[in-house]
C-alpha cells in the first residue's frame, strides 16, 4: 500500500474478528515499532502484547471512558499492544517529557504498520495505570502510555476529513499561510 494511502485508510476501529494475527505480520508491525526514532536512539519503549483472553479482560477492566466500546475493542480483538516509557532513558526539555513523545512516535509505527498489513486499531490513553501496572506486573520505573487493539475488522469508516490548512499550517510566522 502506498505511504500516503496508509494514513488515510487508518482510523480508530471498535470491533474486531477474533482471527489471529500470522506471526509474520506481526513481526513486521514489531519491526516497524522498533524502527522508530527516540531520544539519543536510547529506545526508551517496550511493548508489551496481550493475546490471551484473561488478560485482556483484565486490561479491559482499568480502562476508563463513559462508553464500552474500547472495552469491547479490546474484549473483541486478537491482539492489544501496550506502550510502556521509562523516563530515565529518555530526556527532557523545558519540562516536556520526551519518553513521551518517543512512545507516540512508536506506537504510531506500529499502528500505520498494523494498517498496512490490513489490521484495525484503535489508540487508547484513558486507563487506569496502576491497575494496568499490577496486572501486568510492569516494573515500577515504566510508565503505561497508551494501548490499542489489533486485528481484522469490518468496519470501512472513512478517514475524518483532512484539517483545514489555513486554521492549522502556517509559513515563517504566527498566522500567516502566505507560502
Amino acid at each position: 500500500m502506498d505511504f500516503y494511502n496508509v494514513i488515510e485508510k487508518r482510523t480508530s476501529n471498535k470491533t474486531y474478528k477474533s482471527t489471529a494475527i500470522p506471526t509474520e505480520k506481526l513481526d513486521k508491525m514489531i519491526h516497524a515499532a522498533l524502527m522508530a526514532p527516540s531520544w539519543k536512539n536510547e529506545t526508551c519503549y517496550r511493548f508489551v502484547f496481550i493475546n490471551d483472553s484473561t488478560q485482556k479482560e483484565k486490561i479491559a477492566s482499568a480502562i476508563l471512558n463513559d462508553d464500552n466500546e474500547a472495552v469491547n475493542a479490546v474484549m473483541s480483538a486478537p491482539l492489544v499492544a501496550i506502550i510502556v516509557g521509562n523516563p530515565s532513558e529518555s530526556g527532557t526539555i523545558d519540562g516536556k517529557p520526551y519518553f513521551m513523545i518517543d512512545c507516540g512516535i512508536a506506537m504510531e509505527h506500529l499502528i500505520l504498520a498494523a494498517t498496512n498489513e490490513g489490521y484495525g486499531t484503535c489508540w487508547i490513553g484513558s486507563f487506569d495505570e496502576s491497575a494496568i501496572r499490577m496486572i501486568l506486573n510492569i516494573p515500577s520505573k515504566f510508565r503505561v502510555v497508551a494501548m490499542t487493539p489489533i486485528g481484522e475488522t469490518e468496519e470501512n469508516d472513512e478517514h475524518y476529513p483532512p484539517k483545514d490548512t489555513s486554521s492549522h499550517i502556517y509559513y515563517n510566522r504566527w498566522e500567516n499561510t502566505d507560502r
